[in-house]
Order: structure tokens, then C-alpha cells, then sequence
């Protein structure tokens, strides 16, 4: 990284350090908005190249909160550290857990914990990073899902378990409220073939499910599944990852990964117009492949071009 783009860099984290609690064009958006991202490098890298239409761009997915996807050993440092700058700030650190063991059903995002045991303290060091500060938490994203759409690597009431120890771990700190990962409304369209699974794993203790991350349902598909779900589940809420789902799925085949032509979606925010809608989210880091398809690189990584083209496709 060039010295103008690390100057560039550091100004953007200075200025997110101290005035991350403004107001900004998004109504009721408490989530703290991590300074120098992917994104904002990227932004930084390019203004310096010359390309400001494409840094303007870039800014779309730099200003806005997203969330954290803790998901190798030793979360304490991080979790803390992103809390910590989320409370000074008057805001709120949104956090993924993603380190059960089989991870992914050993596809792109294969890992996780070595066994159950060290899953447990591994959730149990995250949790107590966070100490009084609160967070949002999605928990273990696709889990359920994949154990009820058929994954043999795992055994599904030892996984069951482990879930729920997390959200009765995560829900002994104050001021964090937790959501269990349930999938999209397409992957497993009768919403009911999840609710045994979800009691399962803990979502009575929860505040919610979290719907849609990483995927590119349209919010009103995933609010009407996430409407069903909480009929099936005594209330519950749930939360919506909008950060790619600005021009909804794309039709075919292999729909869910790296695929063209999408979008930004709904910005985070607490204001969602349905009452069992906590909030749009942006779970997905937008920008991040999905895995070694249509080109993109491993699963997690920064794709520049890819982010060019949600922000470039996203409503004004």
C-alpha cells in the first residue's frame, strides 16, 4: 500500500474513531460503522489512481455498518476490540459467530472448531469479551439449515447442542441480543421443517433467527418467511441481511454464488415497518466472494470488482 493510500487510510479510521456516533442518511441506525475497511482501502486506493467515480462508488459499501464474521481461533482480542470502539462511539458492534466445528459441510467455507469441546470454549471466550458492551450476534450462519437439508458430516443433535450452548452463553451478557442463523426463503421453502431444529438449538432463549445472510432474497420474500417462522416459534423476531439483495436473486442455476448482475441492498437499520422485523443488517461483507466460482477467489476474500458492480447497480 502506497504512502498516500495509508495517509488516506488512516484519516478515514481517525475519523471513524471520533465520529462514528454521527448522524448519518440512514433514520434509526444505531450500528457502528468499522473506519478503514476493504472497502474504504479500496476507495483510498483508487481516488489515488485517479478512478473518483469508482471510489464514489466504493464509498456506498464504506460508509455503511457491517458486520464482523468472527471465525478463527482466539475471537477474544477482536470481539473486544470492535465493541469497545462500537460502545465510545455510541454505537453498536453487529458480530458473527462462524467456527462450529464442520463448518459449511465442508464446502467453500469449510473449518471451524476441531471439537465440540473447543467449540464451547471458543464461545465461551467470545462471550466474555464482550463484556457489558452489547452487540448484535448472528449465530453460526447455514448450521441448521444444512443439517436440515440433509448434511451427513455432522450429527444433528450434537450440533444442536453446541447451538444452544451458544446462545445461552451469548445471552448471559448484558446488552447483546442474539440471533440463530435459519436460512433463506429458498433454501428450505416450508419454513416449518426448521422450527424443530430451532428449538433444538436454543432460539427459545434467543431474541430471533436471522434470515437471508449471504443469500439475495428480496426483503419481502425473507419478511414473509421470517413471519412464518416466528408464527411456528411463539413470536420470535428475526433480522434480514440486505446487503446484496438490492435486485433479488438471480434465476437459474448455482443462484447463490458470486452471482452477476446484483445489488446493495436496504441500508442497516432499525426501521423496518414490521414489528417483528428487528432490522436490516448487513451480514455479508458486500464485496467478499463466496467461493472459487465464476471466478471469484476463496470464499471470504475481497473481490474489487465484484463490490464495484453491487454498488454500481444499487439504487441512489
Amino acid at each position: 500500500m502506497s504512502t498516500t493510500v495509508r495517509r488516506a487510510v488512516l484519516v478515514a479510521l481517525l475519523a471513524g474513531l471520533c465520529c462514528a456516533g454521527a448522524t448519518r442518511d440512514v433514520p434509526n441506525d444505531p450500528f457502528w460503522t468499522a473506519p478503514g475497511s476493504r472497502a474504504a482501502q479500496q476507495a483510498a486506493a483508487w481516488r489515488e489512481a485517479g478512478r473518483d467515480a469508482d471510489a464514489t462508488l466504493m464509498d456506498r459499501i464504506a460508509a455503511r455498518p457491517q458486520a464482523e464474521w468472527l471465525n478463527g481461533p482466539n475471537p477474544g482480542p477482536v470481539v473486544r476490540a470492535r465493541t469497545t470502539a462500537a460502545n465510545h462511539a455510541g454505537r453498536t458492534a453487529v458480530l458473527v459467530a462462524y467456527y462450529i466445528p464442520n463448518r459449511d459441510c465442508g464446502q467453500y467455507s469449510t473449518g471451524g472448531a476441531p471439537t465440540d469441546a473447543a467449540y464451547r470454549a471458543w464461545i465461551d471466550e467470545f462471550a466474555a469479551a464482550l463484556g457489558d458492551r452489547g452487540a448484535y450476534v448472528i449465530v453460526e450462519p447455514d448450521a441448521v439449515a444444512q443439517v436440515v437439508a440433509g448434511c451427513t458430516r455432522v450429527t444433528a443433535s450434537s450440533r444442536y447442542a453446541l447451538l444452544a450452548h451458544a446462545v445461552d452463553r451469548l445471552k448471559r451478557q448484558p446488552h447483546t441480543r442474539v440471533y440463530v442463523d435459519a436460512g433463506n426463503s429458498s433454501w428450505i421453502p416450508e419454513a416449518w421443517r426448521l422450527v424443530a431444529a430451532l428449538k433444538a438449538s436454543g432460539v427459545a432463549r434467543a431474541d430471533g433467527v436471522a434470515l437471508n445472510v449471504s443469500n439475495f432474497q428480496t426483503n419481502q420474500a425473507s419478511s414473509t418467511y421470517g413471519d412464518q417462522l416466528s408464527k411456528d416459534l411463539a413470536g420470535k423476531h428475526y433480522v434480514i441481511d440486505t446487503s446484496r439483495n438490492g435486485n433479488g436473486p438471480l434465476t437459474g442455476t448455482d443462484t447463490w454464488c458470486n452471482p452477476p448482475g446484483r445489488a446493495l441492498g436496504t441500508p442497516p437499520t432499525t426501521r423496518t415497518d414490521n414489528p417483528l422485523l428487528d432490522a436490516y443488517l448487513w451480514i455479508k461483507r458486500p464485496g467478499e466472494s463466496d467461493g472459487t466460482c465464476r471466478g471469484g477467489p476463496a470464499a471470504g476474500q475481497w473481490w474489487p470488482s465484484y463490490a464495484l458492480e453491487l454498488a454500481r447497480n444499487a439504487r441512489p
